[in-house]
């Protein structure tokens, strides 16, 4: 689905990427790890369209991503949360589901102004998806508070239930366990695990918690100053000694 070929970031004399490569399958789960500065956060701004590479290629199912706005990117089927939660403040939680449901919607601008039937319908039809998602997801009852008066955890779901409602084929998650304690990452491990598995998609993350990467990823890349050291599963990569040197440690 995903190919990543030959990626190199530059920021003047930095090379934040140098000749980065990875093959994401249809419905693989894969792990993105390194040291803090490594470059995971860059493959996903180049991935999303908010960094320009300097040279390699990024294409989704055979069709370049390079050169695209984020807006068209997500509408190619990619969709991302961040390393700091970014919900819309000053909307509940069901509205910021909505708002990314519009991405699907059905009318023009003409029906929005106009407010046709079709525009209605469509209007329905995104508030019933929002609404089946959040209860799926646990957050149905709590509907109508301030997104950001969630407490920590369920604002972490909320901000994952916001990308799915864009119905991507690639789901990128940016440390969905930061500030998590020990029970939420167990609780977030089976829901990723459970993502996969119900929407039918590819999941790429980026985690610095040893245990849930080690415990759900199928594969996992290993990124240090912007060189992708190993790849493998998981006991392949923790017996990397290079990786062991950059980042892991010994008691792994």
């Amino acid at each position: 689905m995903l190919e990543i070929s030959k990626l190199s970031v530059r920021f003047g004399g930095l090379v934040a990427l140098d000749g980065f490569d990875l093959q994401v399958g249809d419905g693989e789960l894969i792990g993105l790890i390194g040291p803090n500065g490594a470059g995971k956060s860059t493959v996903f701004n180049v991935i999303s369209g908010l960094y320009s590479p300097a040279s390699g290629s990024v294409a989704l199912n055979g069709r370049t991503l390079l050169a695209l706005k984020p807006f068209e990117i997500n509408g190619r089927g990619v969709a991302r949360t961040f390393q700091n939660i970014r919900l819309f403040r000053g909307l509940t939680v069901l509205e910021n589901v909505q708002v990314a449901k519009h991405r699907t919607h059905e009318y023009g601008l003409l029906g929005a102004m106009t407010r046709t039937r079709r525009f209605e319908a469509d209007e329905q039809r995104m508030a019933t998806e929002a609404s089946q998602l959040l209860d799926m997801f646990g957050l149905y009852d709590r509907r109508m508070e301030d997104a950001v008066s969630l407490p920590y955890g369920e604002q972490r779901r909320l901000e994952i239930v916001r990308a799915l409602a864009t119905k991507p084929q690639l789901l990128m998650l940016d440390e969905p366990a930061a500030g998590m304690n020990p029970a939420e990452i167990t609780d977030l491990m089976r829901l990723i695990v459970e993502i996969r598995e119900r929407f039918k998609l590819s999941i790429v993350l980026i985690e610095h918690h040893m245990q849930l990467v080690m415990g759900i990823c199928q594969r996992i890349a290993v990124l240090d100053f912007g060189v992708k050291l190993a790849e493998g599963n998981a006991d392949t990569v923790k017996r990397d000694p290079r990786v062991l040197a950059a980042y892991l440690g010994e008691a792994l």
